[in-house]
């Protein structure tokens, strides 16, 4: 092996190496659509316009990502996790227009939208008339789940 053979190869191992570590800093991820899963329902990602991801540190101080079909399954999801109000989480969801990912605490959200599991709303970079903060959005996702459970719960069969 020549010298320079072996350098490119000595900084193509190193690079590869620092691409591993300290991913806290870097933004959402890419996504493999049609192949990933939503971590909630186990729904394979395929709308471009209304997925969601999240991102915590993990204990080896690597990030860890969760990925989802809706925001709705990302913020239930959210719900229950030790980390949903620690400073690191992060969270991204599509904007409906361009598919591209934004920041979910500062983004505008639109009701009326068709989503993957019908929580109904679609995430944009700027504000609208009408539009709902991340808090009200929150809010609303929530308050349907608590009344109809698509994952699992049914309501009760009438009497008969």
């Amino acid at each position: 092996m020549t010298h320079w053979s072996l350098s490119g190869l000595l900084m193509a191992v190193l690079l590869s190496l620092g691409a591993c570590s300290g991913d806290l800093d870097n933004g959402p991820a890419e996504v493999k659509w049609d192949r990933y899963t939503c971590e909630r329902c186990r729904m394979v990602l395929s709308d471009r316009q209304h997925a969601a991801q999240i991102r915590v540190p993990g204990p080896d101080g690597r990030a860890q990502r969760y990925y989802f079909d809706d925001l709705g399954c990302a913020l239930v999801w959210l719900q229950d996790q030790p980390f949903r109000d620690a400073p690191d989480t992060k969270i991204w969801v599509n904007d409906w227009r361009t598919g591209q990912w934004i920041d979910a605490r500062s983004a505008t959200y639109l009701s009326g939208q068709i989503t993957p599991m019908g929580y109904g709303l679609g995430a944009q970079s700027d504000p609208h008339p009408g539009g709902l903060d991340f808090a009200q959005a929150r809010q609303r996702i929530l308050e349907r789940e608590r009344g109809v459970n698509r994952h699992g719960a049914h309501p009760p069969a009438p009497d008969l």
